[in-house]
């Protein structure tokens, strides 16, 4: 095979790739519906695709009912029955014993206009609401509100504090205590006075961001043989069913409501919302106690409660390589106590790991480079002869030592390695707030001045100028010229944690290249030396 052939192939791999995993989920993002609902439209949303269930078996998992209830609205500003403070959020209780709104105080997530993030979006599901398979004692469930007979105010700072709802129904009476810690880590168990079968949800995911990168959102369910599936928002088709899973979590890019139990496992149902986003539903039967979370995907946080509870941080299909590189990053962060720096010795490792093959990879190009004129003149001379000209061809590679691939591994190897960092940095709360250097105040956002994509860029553009190449098509050659400015423009509004990656990526590459450039002059000369003691 031709190197040119091998050059073009891999400029299109290179484009389509980025194209496909990134170019396409930046400028064609999925539109969010977010519509104006009356309060008849909310009723239709919030309780109209009620869960229904055969009452012969307790293992039986809810399926989307094709009949809409009759319950009565749900509104989404209802009074709230109780208020729970930690030093790193507010959550509000509703009057049906709903989480209304989980408020993030830490500075990091504030919002642009300097707001604390309020995880939990308007007229949506909101986590423990309880709906039963009967719609007769459903509706009845949405117009009877919860009573708090305990404290309005609940403190956890102090400590692990339990709350005692209670719904009085005609025919039932649900209890529900939430038990809440400071981290987050809450316990909730529901008990009804008659058999009564119902199912609860860690609600429609959270709103913590509306990035336009290619974020995955929506459902993740740790299946009971360890299976992570998950179902992103607009692709819910309302059938999916899983029995004892382990985890049951809505997620937003840096923080999730989730269900957990890594002993009985979940039985667990995902109803399609008019969007087609998953809402998650878990079945119960007269007493269900559920292990939950609610906030950041902190890493440390997560395994603190539970290591296996770190497989909710959605990595995507590179999650083979996305999590031991996130381990690695923290331990280097650990160790320099800044991001930005981590982020910089991570990209030195990657380089240091792949050199044996870079080295290889570049000498290669260096060879094919010298031999570029001796390839024409073979082509030209068996242009007819396809099959003869690629023997000669070969056989001029064996006898120089030349390898047409070894240019392009290294370069193919960046690839997953590229796309795994990215989602390492875009998923990572820890990036977030986290400052670089002067005016990088947050790794996890654009480089509000620009000064990295372009720097990047200008790297890539002068790499270019010092890499070997046997490009002879012109229309390539323009193509590959103007990849830096393609490169700097799908840059400019990425994290800057990112565009650092690649810029010093970018430069421990050019150091690289000089060094081979050095070496293997100095191989040529001594090439030229040995034929000339060869000679005398």
């Amino acid at each position: 095979m031709e190197q040119q052939d091998l050059n073009k192939r891999l400029l299109l791999a290179l484009v389509l790739s980025f194209f496909v995993f990134v170019g396409y989920s930046y400028f064609f993002p999925v539109e969010q519906l977010t519509p104006k609902q009356t309060t008849e439209d909310k009723t239709i949303a919030n309780t109209h695709q009620t869960p229904t269930v055969s009452t012969t078996s307790n293992t039986t998992a809810p399926i989307a009912s094709s009949t809409p209830t009759s319950a009565a609205p749900v509104q989404d500003a209802i009074a709230s029955i109780a208020t729970i403070k930690s030093d790193h959020f507010i959550m509000t209780i509703d009057e049906f014993g709903r989480i209304a709104q989980v408020e993030l105080l830490e500075k990091k997530y504030q919002t642009e206009e300097g707001e604390n993030l309020k995880m939990i979006g308007a007229n949506v599901v909101k986590p423990l609401e309880v709906r039963f398979s009967d719609p007769a004692l459903n509706e009845e469930a949405f117009k009877i509100p919860y009573v708090n007979r305990g404290s309005k105010i609940v403190d956890v700072n102090t400590g692990t504090q339990t709350l005692t709802l209670t719904q009085t129904l005609s025919s039932v009476t649900l209890t529900k205590r939430i038990t809440v810690k400071p981290t987050g880590e809450y316990e909730v168990t529901i008990e009804t006075s008659n058999p009564a079968a119902y199912f609860i949800t860690p609600g429609h995911r959270p709103m913590a961001d509306s990035s336009r990168y290619m974020l995955v959102r929506g459902a993740l369910v740790k299946t009971s043989d360890n299976i992570i599936k998950t179902i992103e928002d607009g692709d819910a088709e309302g059938i999916e069913k899983f029995k004892h899973a382990k985890i049951a979590s809505a997620f937003d890019r840096y923080v999730a409501s989730m269900f957990f139990d890594f002993d009985k496992g979940l039985n667990v149902s995902i109803l399609k919302e008019a969007n087609g986003d998953p809402l998650i539903f878990v079945q119960g039967q007269d007493k269900l106690t559920l292990h939950a979370y609610i906030g950041p995907k902190n890493e440390r946080v997560l395994k603190a409660i539970n290591p296996e509870l770190t497989d909710a941080i959605e990595f995507g299909f590179f999650s083979f390589l996305s999590k031991p590189f996130f381990k690695v990053l923290l331990w280097i962060n650990d160790f320099v106590g800044n991001w930005g720096w981590a982020i910089i010795l991570f990209t030195l490792l990657v380089k240091l790991i792949l050199f044996p093959l870079s080295y290889k990879g570049m000498m290669s190009m260096q060879k094919l480079k010298d031999l570029a004129p001796k390839m024409k003149e073979v082509k030209e001379k068996y242009k007819g002869d396809p099959a003869k000209m690629n023997a000669q061809m070969m056989e001029m590679y064996k006898k120089h030592g030349a390898n047409p691939m070894g240019g392009c591994l290294p370069m193919i190897l960046q690839i997953p390695v590229f796309f795994a960092l990215y989602r390492v940095l875009l998923n990572a709360v820890e990036l977030e707030g986290a400052p670089w250097i002067l005016w990088i105040e947050n790794l996890a956002q654009m480089d509000p001045y620009f000064v990295l994509p372009i720097l990047m860029g200008a790297s890539m553009w002068f790499q270019q100028r010092i890499t070997p190449t046997t490009m002879q098509d012109p229309l390539q050659e323009k193509i590959f010229k103007f990849f830096p400015v393609i490169m700097t423009v799908f840059f400019i509004y990425f994290p800057s944690g990112l565009v650092l990656y690649w810029l010093v990526n970018n430069l421990f590459t050019i150091a690289q290249q000089y060094f081979i450039n050095h070496m293997y002059t100095k191989h040529k000369e001594a090439a030229v030396l040995a034929h000339k003691k060869t000679k005398d």
